[in-house]
């Protein structure tokens, strides 16, 4: 205990009591015990109180992390759905399918070829002969 052995423990418990006397060495074992007790827990108090701290920071980082996170994505969403942008680049594209419409009106077209137009003769149609004989027995 307190880096002592126990000769020297036996010696200071020794002129405590030749300096208190048995009838004051009970109660001021109890106040040293006491003593120990608080200190004890001032020092088990600290060191929570430090690991919480240390847990406070870990969890700042983490938000500090997610909130960077999440203002990369905003930022990203942002860039995606601005409409000013969008429009922007759309009349860019649509300046660009002009001005090649242009260009292509301005060339030379090519003149189609001529279409043949052919009549073929129609295949004979038979159509069943026709007396044109009176037939006797009415006449």
């Amino acid at each position: 205990m307190f880096g002592m052995g126990l000769g020297e423990i036996f010696l200071i418990a020794i002129i405590a009591v030749l300096f208190l006397g048995p009838d004051k060495l009970p109660s001021t074992m109890v106040e040293i015990a006491k003593f120990f007790k608080s200190v004890k827990g001032t020092v088990n108090s600290a060191k929570a109180t430090l690991e919480e701290e240390m847990k406070f920071s870990e969890m700042k980082q983490e938000a500090l992390s997610y909130r960077d996170e999440l203002l990369s994505a905003s930022s990203d969403l942002e860039r995606l759905t601005n409409v000013t942008e969008i429009g922007n680049e759309i009349h860019s594209i649509k300046n660009d399918l002009d001005f090649n419409t242009i260009t292509t009106a301005q060339a030379p077209i090519a003149p189609k070829e001529a279409e043949v137009i052919t009549f073929a003769p129609k295949a004979k149609e038979i159509v069943p002969a026709i007396s044109t004989e009176i037939p006797k027995e009415n006449v």
